[in-house]
């Protein structure tokens, strides 16, 4: 086999495997199961999924569970014994042990107090008058355009982590990866007026070095659109950053005497969730100005 026809393959298998992964979240998922979907012995197939993600497998599920969990707590009135189930965990205490482990609190805790509490839009007083219950630093940047490669996602934007987990195997199989790389998603819709599952988004990374990059077929490169942006920067998990955006919408801007413009929203993640705890993730928030 030659060496492109290999990583072609070894690309695709590692798509079919994340593929199974989402689809399969609440189901088991062990080694031997994923090795079977990738049509690998266990042992070969871990070893080479490890050296190119930087994590394990079960670190991959484990992770991808606790994100699912963290966005039901955050955005549902779902039971917390239900959200244990549908996020593939057999007892209560298992998954309480699992995310309390991942994110510094119980799960029912975790609801009242997580990041996403703290951009709560303004309370409304008994005489008709609003409020502020959060203030945060919103910085105004020029932003240069610059090219990025962007790998799309139609659905939920919480679920975007898919084209990102697709986007880093063909990076990693390519020999592309580059640490210099910013990692961006691009927010095309607005999710109060666009049916979930047709929310359209993208898993971007910035170009280093030569533009002439042969693409897989469902990428492509894309332009971010230079001007002037608002910024926020928000600490904790991504399955909380719904709420700074309302945050953003609601409050500062009619406060800001600033409109926003014609781009879309695009996110700016500043460390790594392989090697950072929920709680200490950054990101960048960007919202074009007129």
């Amino acid at each position: 086999m030659s060496g492109e026809a290999s990583t072609a393959l070894y690309q695709k298998r590692f798509q079919w495997v994340i593929d199974y992964i989402y689809d399969h979240l609440d189901q088991p998922l062990d080694l031997n199961k994923l090795a079977e979907v990738a049509c690998m012995s266990p042992y070969h197939w871990h070893r080479i999924y490890h050296a190119t993600y930087g994590e394990t497998l079960a670190s991959t599920v484990k992770r991808l569970r606790l994100h699912k969990a963290a966005g039901k707590l955050a955005n549902s009135d779902s039971a917390v014994a239900e959200i244990a189930k549908t996020s593939g965990y057999t007892s209560l205490q298992s998954f309480s042990r699992a995310f309390s482990e991942t994110y510094g609190m119980p799960p029912a805790k975790y609801r009242k107090q997580g990041s996403h509490t703290q951009f709560h839009i303004n309370d409304r007083c008994a005489s008709g008058t609003t409020r502020s219950t959060s203030m945060h630093e919103v910085n105004i940047k020029q932003v240069e355009a610059f090219e990025v490669i962007s790998f799309p996602h139609t659905g939920p934007y919480i679920n975007i982590g898919h084209a990102f987990e697709k986007l880093f195997g063909w990076l990693a199989v390519k020999g592309l990866f580059n640490p210099e790389m910013k990692v961006l998603g691009v927010y095309y819709d607005d999710p109060s007026s666009v049916p979930e599952n047709e929310l359209r988004s993208a898993a971007c990374v910035t170009l280093c070095g030569s533009n002439d990059i042969d693409l897989d077929e469902n990428m492509a490169l894309a332009t971010i659109q230079g001007g002037e942006y608002a910024v926020l920067r928000f600490k904790g998990p991504y399955s909380d950053m719904h709420k700074a955006y309302a945050w953003l919408y609601g409050e500062w801007f009619p406060k800001s005497g600033r409109e926003p413009g014609n781009q879309p929203a695009f996110e700016d993640y500043l460390n790594n969730p392989r090697e950072v705890a929920p709680n200490d993730l950054l990101t960048d928030i960007y919202l074009a100005l007129k």
